[in-house]
């Protein structure tokens, strides 16, 4: 039990922050995050006695990907301030997990039940809509005046 106590203390401000970035929130509001963290800490704690032999913050941060693409393609809102808001659940999880916690898109893929080339489109579409959103419509042109015959 102390040996998660001290894993949740060491890691659990990186983990909130990643769930914060996952679902969209901002830091100051962040109430889906913290329901998402604190799913994978419990999934994580009833797995520990397995989790120990490994890497716990991974498979804590699995857990917080798995859970979140079970329940986010469901409920999609984000919060308006977030500058990833525009980015689909889908591309928001990708890309917090390749460029945020540096794991490699095979890994993700794998995570995801995607395959690694469809994972690097979904990553390279959420990182180009993030740094070139696109416009919005463009402005409707007059009508064309009739000439008089």
């Amino acid at each position: 039990m102390r040996e998660f106590e001290a894993f949740v203390a060491g890691a659990g401000g990186r983990l909130l922050w990643t769930a914060t970035l996952i679902t969209g929130e901002t830091a100051d509001d962040n109430p889906r995050a913290r329901r998402l963290l604190a799913l994978a800490l419990a999934r994580t704690y009833a797995s520990w006695d397995r989790v120990q032999g490994g890497d716990p913050y991974d498979h804590a941060r699995g857990q917080l990907a798995t859970r979140f693409a079970h329940s986010a393609w469901r409920h999609h809102a984000t919060h308006p301030d977030s500058p990833l808001a525009r980015l689909s659940p889908q591309e928001r999880l990708i890309l917090v997990l390749r460029h945020h916690e540096g794991i490699a898109e095979e890994q993700i893929a794998a995570l995801l039940g995607l395959s690694p080339e469809r994972a690097r489109a979904i990553c390279h579409r959420a990182t180009t809509n993030l740094l070139h959103p696109p416009r919005g419509p463009a402005p409707a042109r007059p009508a064309p005046k009739a000439v008089p015959s």
